[in-house]
C-alpha cells in the first residue's frame, strides 16, 4: 500500500511538473479585445494594439533567444502599435543568469509597427538600473519611453504612467500631458499605458482604454481560476484580463516571462491583441 501511494504521489509530481513547464515555455497564447469607441470618427480604419507586459528577461525561462522568437510571433500580427507595461527584466535570485541591458532590450529593438512602440518601467526596471534601460531603448527610433507623459499616434493619444509599485507614478502629470497632447476640436481615442492595473480607479472617465501588466494574473494560479497572489491591493478586481468600469475598459495582462520563481502553472504567457474600431452602424 505504502509503496503504491509513494508511485501515485511520484507521477503526481511528475504530471504537475510537466504542466508548470509547458505552462512557463510555450509559445505566447493571443488574447483579442474588439473595442469600439466612439471617439474615433466613422470612417476611421480600426486600429490594432499588441500589449505586451513582464518580459522579465533572464534565465532560465526567458532567454533574449526566446523574446527575439515572441517579437517575431508580435511582429507577424502586424499591430499598429505596440505598447510594453514595464518589468523588461528580472533580477530574481532564482535566475540562473541575469542579463545585461543591451542584451534585454536588442530584441525589443527588432519590433516594427506603423505607429511605433511605447514603453512605461516596471519596478523590476527600477530595481535593476532603470537608467541603463533607457539608455538602451532611446538606441532604436522606433521605441518611445513614457514616463509620466504622454504622445500622440495616429488618432490616439497615450500618456504613460510611470511605476505605481515603487512610487514613481504621477497620475495627474500625466492626464494634463494627455491634455496637451489631444487637438482642439478634434476626436481622438485616449489610451493610458501603465505598469500596474491599481491606478484604474483613479482614471478619469474619459481615458477610453487602459493597458496594464504586473499581476501575472497570479502566475501559479489554481486550476479552477483565481490565485492565491496577485500583487494588486484589489485582490482579483483587476488582475486578469478585461474589466469595464464607469465607460473606461482595462486590460491586465498575463504577460510573458516569470518574477520571484521561474515557473508558471495554470497560467500562460499572452499577446493582447486590441483592435479599436469606431461603433458599427
Amino acid at each position: 500500500m505504502l509503496r503504491r501511494a509513494g508511485l501515485l504521489a511520484l507521477v503526481m509530481v511528475i504530471a504537475v511538473g510537466a504542466k508548470a513547464w509547458h505552462d512557463t515555455m510555450r509559445a505566447p497564447v493571443v488574447e483579442r479585445l474588439v473595442l469600439e469607441s466612439a471617439a474615433l470618427p466613422q470612417g476611421t480604419p480600426p486600429v490594432t494594439v499588441a500589449l505586451l507586459a513582464d518580459i522579465h528577461v533572464s534565465g532560465p525561462d526567458m532567454p533574449p533567444s526566446r523574446l527575439a522568437r515572441i517579437v517575431s510571433q508580435v511582429n507577424a500580427l502586424r499591430p499598429d502599435l505596440v505598447a510594453i507595461a514595464g518589468d523588461l527584466i528580472s533580477e530574481k535570485r532564482t535566475a540562473t543568469q541575469v542579463y545585461s541591458a543591451a542584451a534585454v532590450v536588442a530584441p525589443l529593438g527588432q519590433l516594427s509597427a506603423p505607429l511605433g512602440v511605447v514603453v512605461v518601467p516596471g519596478n523590476h526596471d527600477h530595481w535593476f538600473d532603470w537608467e541603463q534601460l533607457a539608455a538602451e531603448l532611446a538606441r532604436y527610433r522606433q521605441i518611445t519611453v513614457l514616463r509620466n507623459a504622454a504622445t500622440a499616434r495616429g488618432q490616439l493619444v497615450i500618456g504613460g504612467v510611470d511605476d505605481d509599485f515603487t512610487g514613481h507614478a504621477d497620475l495627474p502629470a500625466t492626464v494634463a500631458a494627455m491634455q496637451e497632447q489631444s487637438r482642439p476640436g478634434q476626436l481622438g481615442l485616449r489610451v493610458m499605458l501603465t505598469h500596474s492595473p491599481d491606478i484604474f480607479p483613479q482614471v478619469p472617465v474619459n481615458v477610453d482604454l487602459v493597458l496594464a501588466g504586473h499581476t501575472h494574473c497570479g502566475q501559479i494560479a489554481y486550476p479552477w481560476g483565481g490565485a492565491p497572489a496577485t500583487m494588486s491591493d484589489y485582490g482579483d478586481r483587476y488582475a486578469c484580463g478585461v474589466t469595464r468600469q464607469h465607460g473606461k475598459t482595462l486590460v491586465t495582462s498575463a504577460g510573458l516571462g516569470t518574477s520571484l520563481l521561474p515557473v508558471r502553472l495554470f497560467t500562460h504567457p499572452e499577446i493582447w491583441l486590441i483592435e479599436i474600431r469606431p461603433p458599427q452602424r
